[in-house]
């Protein structure tokens, strides 16, 4: 039996309901194994648990991604032994921990040229941004595609990836240093939302056509920018909340602004079966590797810091990737 550290919440709320547990970590079930983390991930979904906006049953763990090393394994497990470094996305929250029991299923092994650090920090952002341009979007060559908040942890692996690909990229900032990480991504455009207006520049960038695809990660306080943005038969993607859910909208809407397509996809429902899981992974790892994908972690907290990294996340106070780390020294 070992003692460890383990972040939960009661109930809903802000980041003051983060509170910290020691407990009693048994040997690891069927299926299941011990893991040691080094790393552990900060992404939007946490807030969106911790907020109530996806209920979850309280009281809860909180956290979806981290890395490490496995200390033992339990009955059932294959492909997997004690000292194999790996990493998870969830969907089983707990992350926000120095030791836990995780299913061994949840798991992806780490080649040796991926750092814990990087794994982290990339994840379940870069298997999001795989997904979004690849399977759901299909992003092409020579298309306009606009995304928000592009200096943040999913906007910046999301440019260097639409960039990758082929496509022109209009990135939205807050700031000039937010500008420059998102144009050293690879942003040909970048537009100023707190001080322009998004869709008349976006339009003034493409010759009045508007863009291919929007990704949307912000919610209703970028809904109507994404509509007025998008061209005839184009496609908005909605994958996150950040501002607030999008709700109580006419689908006829999407027939005034053009005929639009709008998708609200989830990442568990795009990396299912294991085959898949792997392939895409390895998609993944092999944009890093290459270097067409650099993955930026742009702060770094002690693990019992959450509540602090959660104010900065959501005060937009961060870029790029944020990380708690168990062993901070």
């Amino acid at each position: 039996m070992m003692q460890a550290r383990h972040a939960i919440f009661t109930s809903t709320g802000g980041p003051e309901v983060i509170e910290w547990q020691t407990v009693d970590v048994g040997a690891p079930g069927f299926g299941e194994v011990t893991l040691r983390q080094t790393a552990v991930g900060l992404n939007y979904i946490d807030t969106y648990h911790r907020r109530g906006i996806y209920p979850v049953d309280l009281p809860s763990g909180l956290g979806l991604e981290a890395a490490g090393v496995i200390e033992a394994v339990g009955e059932g497990v294959e492909g997997l032994a004690v000292g194999d470094r790996v990493a998870t996305f969830g969907p089983a929250r707990g992350a926000y921990a120095d030791l836990r029991n995780v299913a061994a299923a949840s798991l992806f092994k780490l080649p040796d040229d991926i750092s814990d650090e990087v794994a982290a920090a990339a994840l379940l952002k870069g298997c999001t941004t795989e997904f979004l341009v690849e399977r759901c979007a299909k992003v092409q060559p020579g298309q306009a595609v606009l995304v928000h908040a592009a200096a943040g942890g999913v906007g910046l692996l999301l440019v260097q990836w639409l960039k990758a690909v082929g496509a022109m990229v209009i990135g939205t900032v807050s700031s000039e240093a937010k500008a420059a990480l998102a144009r050293e991504a690879g942003a040909d455009h970048i537009v100023f939302y707190t001080r322009e207006d998004t869709a008349k520049r976006v339009r003034e960038l493409t010759d009045g056509a508007g863009v291919r695809v929007v990704f949307d990660g912000v919610g209703l306080d970028t809904w109507e920018a994404s509509l007025d943005s998008t061209g005839k038969r184009g496609l908005i993607v909605s994958y996150g909340n950040a501002s607030a859910p999008v709700t109580g909208i006419s689908l006829g809407v999407l027939a005034t602004k053009g005929s639009l397509f709008n998708t609200r996809p989830t990442l568990f429902d795009y990396y299912t079966d294991p085959a898949e899981r792997a392939a895409r992974a390895a998609r993944l790892w092999e944009m890093i590797g290459s270097g067409k994908v650099k993955v930026t972690i742009g702060q770094t907290y002690p693990l019992e810091q959450a509540a602090q990294a959660h104010r900065d996340l959501e005060s937009r106070a961060t870029s790029g990737s944020t990380l708690l780390l168990p062993y901070a020294s």
